[in-house]
């Protein structure tokens, strides 16, 4: 079994004090996977959401929101596509080359859509925020984090009250088994 990233709240917290505040309160000395089970059993969205963006590594992070939102939407528009199609390259092929295509399609597409954030994610990854022609400025450690979590909580606003739980529960499950370093179960 692969260890989890980060052993308890208050070492992610240490590693991105910005996540203490998106998360919420918590029980910092408790073991991560033990608090994002116990948010996930209270059906508190927003801080499972946060906590498990942050937990997970960068590139895994975007797996997991690109995951999530196809969990959760039935079908893209097609800006909101091709935003999505180039964060899932950037995680085939995390090169800069696709990183700054997802950057560019996130900075042109609409930020009220969760495809948008994750395209982000993506370019948030590493590397210069800005076009080449500007002097490097390089994105902040927890941006993608907060970018997938953008995306998810935006997308969590579209869904069905009947269907949220489930769907909720099911995406969380995934990023748990992925911060565990588990397989993808089938569905």
């Amino acid at each position: 079994m692969t260890q989890v990233r980060f052993a308890t709240v208050q070492d992610l917290f240490e590693a991105y004090p910005t996540a203490r505040h998106e998360v919420g309160p918590a029980d910092a000395s408790l073991p991560s996977m033990d608090f994002l089970r116990a948010t996930v059993g209270r059906r508190d969205w927003p801080s499972a959401v946060s906590f498990c963006a942050y937990l997970l590594p960068r590139r895994v992070a975007v797996a997991w929101g690109c995951r999530a939102l196809r969990q959760m939407v039935d079908r893209f528009e097609p800006s909101a596509d091709r935003a999505i199609r180039f964060a899932e390259a950037w995680v085939h092929e995390p090169d800069e080359s696709h990183r700054s295509k997802a950057l560019a399609a996130g900075n042109a597409n609409d930020y009220n859509a969760p495809t948008t954030w994750l395209a982000l994610a993506a370019g948030f990854s590493g590397g210069s925020v800005v076009p080449p022609e500007y002097d490097p400025v390089e994105a902040k450690p927890e941006q993608t984090a907060k970018a997938v979590r953008a995306a998810i909580l935006i997308a969590l606003c579209g869904l069905a009250r009947d269907s949220r739980d489930q769907i909720m529960t099911a995406c969380l499950e995934d990023g748990i088994q992925l911060a565990r370093g588990e397989p993808r179960s089938s569905r």
